[in-house]
């Protein structure tokens, strides 16, 4: 056993460095906020723009092109960043270029290959749907890979450069928008955001001097084979979702519902931001506190969703005691459908915030087995009670199914959480235990 005294001395010496690592924590999470600032300020102009300029039947379709983009955008991060950034951050630089050059070139092949489907559906639809489809599918490519240097970017601990990029985005996105608003067109709109986020995308390679290599990313598939796969599944499960319940929704009532529920989650945006913005740099910081101090990863997992939570609904309680005329001078014709759906989508998005805390440890524990579990739960309750709501209340009953699904999503993520930490702790006994 120790002495005291030795302990006494080894707290000492170490303290100075336990400082240290708080401000860098604190510079990593503060480049995080700034980036998803920057990026959420480009995609909330977009929004607020198609919103007041093409009224809330197009924004809906320009939604339906939204939420097909979440589902393609986390294929990609589940089989290329994801695991990048829970096996590959904080490593050394030249094992970080390697990585960043396959989990790159993984994206862009995913993004290539869904946008081909994507175009090819969108020229089977036609009406007014399928051109917005048919854009989203050019624009994929640039798109995902805009998204793999921002990760691969935090992985390495320099937000400041993915911050950058989402700038060079937003500046490119002023002139792309002006043409659109010419064409007048939802796939004018598409068009715009995903020329923008290429240029940025280029400019990703300028900063890193890494060239994406398409050609392994089936190397890169077949090294994380044993993480991306089930990350693919829980991600493509949480976006797949959210798509079944705006098509359902679509269906069920209307898509001008979908475009109300989409003016509503606008409303969130600057919070959502804040979250986002943090989930950029969970993981890569809960796999440090995992190495570095593995008992204090359940109070950094509390703290952090514990703040999100508790931020949605202090922002929530904002927007209830808004003027209606601040309202609709942001979403125009929108504002009246959206205005009702307020508190639903508060407690939705409280009880995001709250589950990814949980969800951020079960990352850095690399438990996908376990996280997988919860998505697929979670997932299957959105959607459940998204669709069984909207045919029982519509519009309003949709948002109080889908609260009600991510509240008990979040009591799942937290129950699997404890187990992974006991199971990991018994795990580090023998260990500890051997000389």
């Amino acid at each position: 056993m120790t002495p005291m005294t030795t302990q006494g001395e080894n707290l000492q010496s170490t303290a100075p460095p336990a400082r240290s690592a708080k401000r860098a924590l604190v510079g990593r999470l503060s480049w995080g906020l700034a980036d998803q600032a920057a990026s959420s300020i480009s995609n909330f102009a977009v929004g607020i723009y198609v919103a007041r300029s093409l009224g809330v039947t197009a924004f809906g379709v320009f939604s339906l092109a939204w939420v097909t983009y979440g589902v393609v955008l986390n294929v990609s991060r589940g089989l290329a960043t994801d695991p990048l950034v829970v096996r590959f951050s904080g490593v050394p630089n030249a094992s970080w270029r390697g990585a960043v050059a396959r989990s790159t070139g993984t994206a862009l092949g995913v993004g290539t290959a869904l946008g081909v489907v994507c175009l090819a559906a969108g020229l089977g639809l036609g009406g007014r749907v399928g051109p917005a489809f048919a854009a989203l599918g050019v624009m994929l490519p640039g798109l995902l890979l805009q998204d793999a240097w921002r990760f691969s970017f935090f992985a390495a601990g320099a937000g400041r450069k993915a911050f950058v990029n989402d700038v060079v985005w937003g500046i490119a996105l002023v002139p792309a928008m002006v043409v659109a608003a010419r064409v007048d067109s939802v796939a004018a709109f598409v068009l715009a955001w995903g020329a923008s986020a290429t240029v940025a995308a280029g400019y990703g390679y300028l900063q890193s001097g890494i060239r994406p290599r398409l050609a392994e990313a089936r190397r890169w598939l077949r090294e994380q084979r044993d993480l991306g796969y089930r990350y693919l599944v829980e991600n493509v499960s949480l976006s797949g979702a959210s798509q079944l319940r705006a098509y359902g929704l679509g269906v069920i009532v209307g898509v001008s519902a979908v475009g109300a529920v989409r003016g509503a989650e606008l409303l969130m945006g600057p919070f959502l931001a804040v979250l986002m913005g943090l989930s950029l740099v969970t993981v890569p910081e809960a796999a440090r506190v995992l190495r570095r101090a593995p008992h204090q990863l359940g109070r950094f997992c509390l703290l952090l969703g514990g703040g999100q939570a508790a931020g949605a609904l202090l922002w929530g309680s904002a927007l209830l005691l808004m003027p209606g005329r601040l309202g609709e001078l942001a979403l125009g014709d929108v504002w009246h459908s959206s205005s009702h759906l307020i508190v639903q989508i508060t407690l939705s998005v409280a009880g995001a915030g709250l589950g990814t805390g949980a969800a951020a440890g079960l990352r850095a524990l690399g438990a996908a087995r376990r996280s997988l579990r919860c998505q697929l739960f979670a997932s299957a309750c959105y959607v459940g009670g998204g669709l069984g709501g909207a045919a029982v209340a519509g519009t309003a009953g949709s948002a109080w199914g889908v609260a009600a699904a991510t509240v008990s999503g979040s009591a799942v993520w937290w129950l699997q959480l404890r187990s992974a930490l006991r199971e990991h702790h018994h795990n580090r006994i023998p260990e500890v235990r051997t000389p």
